[in-house]
């Protein structure tokens, strides 16, 4: 079933979550132990994050630097066809601009319909040092508009080179917003009218970036729709767990952590932050499912622990 009719159907909002494959190397075991940890939630979709190929360096005895590339978190595709077919959820693929050719891209997309999957993300990714060489018989999308304009083109049958006969795909196909706004963006007006290029391209979804005051969600959905978006725009929490987050958070994701949040974290001893996380994430996802929001999209790294402490009392207000 596609995203958007998840959300049509629904008598409330609805909980989904969203996590990453294993580390090259790694068994996904672990990552299935977190899915099947969300089970008995019910969970409509579960989102899984793409990861291109990054630069990193190696210093080598006699003093040299040596520059590799590789694919620390490979798997997306094989990790999203387990999760549709080992437990009936639908699984979304995040797609990516960066570190993919158009022509990855369809390759890819159409391995996906021909497993059933329906849902995609369609993102530019980080910039993680690595520019892939273009060569001259292959082409790139740079922003997330351009990929989600490949997409709608597949959607029609459009393909890259011209074929005859071709069944088109049928893919839902969601997008990031930026609540806070996009690190990139001059200001706000400019991002919000960069998503509506992603919009009036074809999305059918927005999903935001995580953040920790409700009012900029609000604030957000207000300017969308002041300029013409009308699809679903669903808040992405995620949960403090750590002294640490209070600085990394901010730095990799530009989300502000409120006063009243990092002074309590602050505070608390190591093992009491993930409590006070739990509740502050409790408290937003409550005043947002009472301000009738489709849905709430959960960020999860290596454990669910701690997003269902925050799902359990919610089911109730489902």
């Amino acid at each position: 079933m596609k995203v958007t009719e998840h959300y049509d159907r629904a008598d409330g909002p609805l909980i989904s979550y969203e996590i990453i494959p294993p580390r090259r190397g790694s068994s996904v075991e672990e990552i299935l132990g977190i899915v099947e940890s969300l089970m008995p939630y019910e969970p409509p979709f579960i989102d899984v994050t793409s990861h291109a190929a990054e630069a990193y360096y190696e210093e080598m005895p006699d003093g040299s630097v040596r520059r590799h590339t590789k694919r620390k978190r490979p798997g997306t595709l094989g990790l999203c066809a387990a999760i549709q077919y080992r437990y009936g959820i639908d699984a979304v693929p995040h797609i990516l601009c960066r570190g993919f050719t158009r022509e990855e891209t369809e390759d890819a997309l159409i391995e996906l319909h021909y497993l059933g999957i329906r849902n995609v993300l369609a993102v530019r990714g980080d910039d993680l040092g690595y520019v892939k060489p273009e060569r001259a018989d292959r082409s790139r999308n740079a922003y997330a508009a351009d990929l989600v304009a490949q997409v709608g083109d597949m959607n029609r049958g459009h393909f890259l080179e011209d074929l005859i006969d071709a069944a088109p795909t049928d893919f839902c196909i969601g997008v990031g917003g930026y609540p806070e706004k996009h690190e990139e963006a001059p200001n706000m007006t400019w991002d919000v009218l960069n998503l509506k290029r992603k919009v009036d391209a074809g999305a059918d979804y927005v999903v935001t970036q995580m953040f920790f005051d409700n009012r900029h969600y609000f604030d957000f959905v207000e300017r969308c729709r002041e300029v013409g978006i009308t699809v679903p725009i669903v808040p992405g929490l995620k949960i403090l767990t750590s002294k640490n987050h209070l600085r990394s958070l901010p730095r990799t994701f530009h989300a502000e952590i409120p006063e009243a949040l990092a002074a309590e974290a602050e505070a608390a001893k190591d093992g009491q932050v993930a409590a006070i996380g739990v509740a502050w994430a409790q408290q937003q996802a409550e005043e947002l499912m009472s301000a009738g929001v489709p849905g709430i999209h959960f960020y999860i790294m290596s454990t669910a622990e701690h997003v269902l402490g925050v799902v359990e009392p919610l089911r109730k207000l489902a």
